[in-house]
């Protein structure tokens, strides 16, 4: 058994002119929660159907849990635990009649938590999904996944459409499947979501692989916004020297700037002037991607 719970290895997909993955290398560890991030069309839902056979690849190599996801066994199937973006219910059965018959393909594996899953996430069992809304359906979907205890966890966006206590809830659903020993890889557009629960995060951009980086690295990345208030006159040159320094703005008694890493250095400098309010908070990681997103777009461009 390797240590890779998923391998991407150049895979390239099309449709028509369009190049929804362009040569995708990406390894995902066994045992890690990975998340894959991207503006809509970068390509997220398309790779993730590739990984669960539900596509396939115009070329590349793809292995997950150490096969071929199209020659994989219906064992293989069973230890992977997959909810689609766009997920599609049978509109005349009930929930618990619909989970229970998957529960049924999985030789009943999942069926006894069935109903400690609905009701943590809230869900009315014995409703037909007709009549359930887009939030409900999601849990439909939640459950689906998560039930059998799979060592694999694919998410395509698992908290949308949900509220923020149920965003909350499927974090630490989450959590336990990671410090059960299963790997979770899902893509979200919502970032403190990433931040609270991944270890290792890649962002993608028009199908291509931006970067790949620690949580806490792109933390460090991202670095601290620097406001600070003052009586006197102060000049750019201020932290001219400093590398650490970025985006100095200089206007009518106030200074805003980015300031990565140690801030001792930046303090000293402070300490020249005649400084009436301070303040320095984590910039939102929200600012980081933007930043790569736009970077990967002059990229295209010059390309």
């Amino acid at each position: 058994m390797s240590q890779w719970a998923i391998q991407a290895t150049g895979v390239t997909k099309r449709y028509g002119a369009t190049v929804a993955l362009d040569a995708l290398d990406l390894e995902v560890q066994r045992g890690e929660v990975f998340g894959f991030l991207g503006p809509n069309g970068a390509g997220k839902s398309t790779a993730i159907r590739i990984f669960v056979a539900a596509l396939r690849a115009d070329s590349g190599q793809v292995r997950v849990l150490d096969v071929n996801p199209f020659n994989a066994p219906a064992v293989w199937r069973a230890e992977v635990g997959y909810l689609p973006g766009e997920l599609v219910l049978p509109s005349t059965s009930t929930a618990g009649a619909y989970l229970a018959y998957l529960a049924r393909l999985r030789q009943n594996r999942g069926a006894e938590q069935i109903g400690v899953l609905a009701s943590r996430l809230s869900l009315d069992l014995d409703k037909p999904m007709r009549s359930l809304s887009k939030g409900n359906k999601q849990k439909v979907g939640v459950i689906q996944a998560f039930m059998h205890d799979p060592q694999l966890l694919i998410l395509d966006e698992p908290t949308s459409g949900l509220d923020p206590l149920l965003q909350n809830e499927v974090a630490h659903m989450i959590a336990a499947a990671q410090e059960r020993g299963a790997t979770v890889f899902f893509s979200s557009h919502v970032l403190s979501e990433v931040e609270a629960s991944c270890n290792r995060v890649a962002i993608i951009r028009s199908g291509k692989l931006i970067t790949v980086e620690q949580v806490t690295k792109l933390r460090e990345l991202a670095g601290q916004t620097l406001r600070v208030s003052y009586a006197g006159a102060v000049t750019p040159q201020l932290f001219a020297e400093l590398s650490a320094v970025t985006n100095v703005v200089i206007a009518d008694g106030e200074l805003s700037a980015t300031v990565h890493g140690s801030i001792t250095e930046v303090l000293a400098r402070l300490n020249t002037l005649n400084v009436t309010k301070m303040q320095l908070v984590d910039r939102e990681l929200d600012d980081l991607f933007l930043a790569f997103y736009h970077a990967a777009t002059l990229g295209d461009d010059d390309a």
